[in-house]
């Protein structure tokens, strides 16, 4: 079947501004002390500002962010859960815990998410999976399911590791969007979010013996109206990294960042997401693309029934996108980006049609990446010519001559 391509362009550039000016905005890879960084929109997934973003890195304690929504989607928040030698033993940053203690595991997830405790982390991998590899296990799966084909995890608390898979790594790309996921997709969103932007917290072991408290490290919630979420990370080969996200005017952002620098630049990573995320917010806007003027002439039905003619006209079925009055197709664009419609039908059909058959498509697309695809359908039925039809017309056209 051939099809036949009807392009579209809708331009968004704003009257008065050339493009280069808006080009002048976006961050130069220079300008940003990150090896690695990445914003996207949070609601589309779209990538709207890359830096080496696909480089596979450590990535610290960004990694807890996966073992936190582990924890939640699979565990019970009120269980008990019991400290092994292991854990114990975890380096600082640590909560400080003794081989046999017990916590709730609500609890361990504000020691994870705020002080980012290394201890923690394996205890509550432990607790959920029953060892730190079938936890990494886990990790390694829920990746693959959120489409992060670059990551992969040896340890719940992002301390530099390695087994047979590799190294403990990630992408600032894939980091984003394990934190999209966590904030956006996750059933358990509202929890992640509810913990990851509590200020500070307090708890007792289950003996009541030790009072801990926990104060959250993510300064970037007190930089930027609108910061939702976040989390710091840093160790000798990944240096200091962040993933955090931002909601305001109705937009998300998300900025992931690794190796921004060393000690003694930790203030690096802030400086960054302060920079992408008012790039984000300055230059992005959602606008209606939607095309509601479907307007496409009926395609030739090969062998159909038209109006009691034999061999003159060719019936026709009309074509229809079944929008709705009210139906939106909001995008975040830059304000120099275009959007490109792409039709696709055929150009002729084979009868019988029938009504309601999807023929065709249109696709919104930005460069090559498609955004948006709606199915096309015939608007009419078409019977195929059988001699049955042949008959009762050379009958009727015999009659007349009568």
């Amino acid at each position: 079947m051939k099809i036949k391509k009807i392009l579209l362009f809708i331009f968004v550039l704003l009257m008065g501004f050339q493009m280069t000016v808006y080009a002048e905005e976006m961050p130069n890879e220079s300008q940003l002390y990150a090896r690695s960084a990445c914003l996207i929109d949070a609601d589309s997934g779209r990538v709207l500002y890359e830096k080496n973003a696909d480089q596979q890195l450590a990535n610290a304690s960004t990694t807890k962010i996966m073992t936190c929504i582990i924890a939640l989607e699979t565990g019970n928040l009120n269980d008990t859960v019991t400290v092994s030698e292991l854990a114990a033993k975890q380096p600082k940053v640590h909560l400080g815990v003794k081989t046999g203690d017990q916590f709730t595991l609500k609890d361990l997830l504000y020691s994870l998410m705020l002080e980012s405790h290394n201890d923690s982390a394996v205890i509550i991998a432990e607790h959920i999976a029953g060892s730190v590899e079938q936890f990494a296990d886990l990790m390694n799966q829920k990746a693959k399911e959120i489409g992060c084909g670059n990551t992969h995890f040896v340890t719940p608390n992002g301390l530099d590791g390695q087994d047979d898979g590799g190294k403990h790594s990630t992408t600032a790309k894939d980091l984003s969007q394990i934190m999209r996921y966590c904030i956006n997709e996750s059933p358990q969103k509202d929890m992640f979010l509810e913990i990851t932007r509590t200020p500070s917290y307090s708890f007792w072991n289950k003996a009541e013996t030790n009072l801990y408290n926990c104060n959250n490290h993510n300064a970037f919630l007190g930089m930027m109206e609108g910061a939702l979420s976040g989390k710091t990370g840093f160790t000798s080969d990944a240096g200091y990294c962040y993933v955090g996200a931002l909601r305001k005017d109705g937009k998300t952002f998300i900025v992931a960042l690794l190796a921004c620098g060393w000690p003694n630049n930790k203030t690096y990573k802030w400086s960054d997401t302060k920079k992408l995320m008012t790039y984000g917010l300055e230059e992005f806007e959602y606008r209606d693309v939607l095309d509601k003027n479907f307007n496409c002439d009926a395609i030739s039905v090969l062998d159909g029934q038209y109006k009691g003619i034999l061999g003159k006209d060719t019936a026709k079925t009309n074509l229809n996108l079944e929008l709705t009055d009210d139906e939106q197709l909001n995008i975040l664009l830059r304000k120099d980006e275009e959007i490109q419609i792409e039709y696709e039908i055929p150009e002729q059909l084979q009868a019988p049609v029938k009504a309601g058959t999807k023929v065709g498509k249109v696709r919104y697309l930005l460069g090559d990446e498609v955004l948006k695809e709606y199915p096309i359908y015939t608007s009419d039925n078409v019977k195929k010519i059988d001699f049955s039809w042949c008959f009762d017309i050379i009958k009727s056209k015999y009659l007349l001559l009568r």
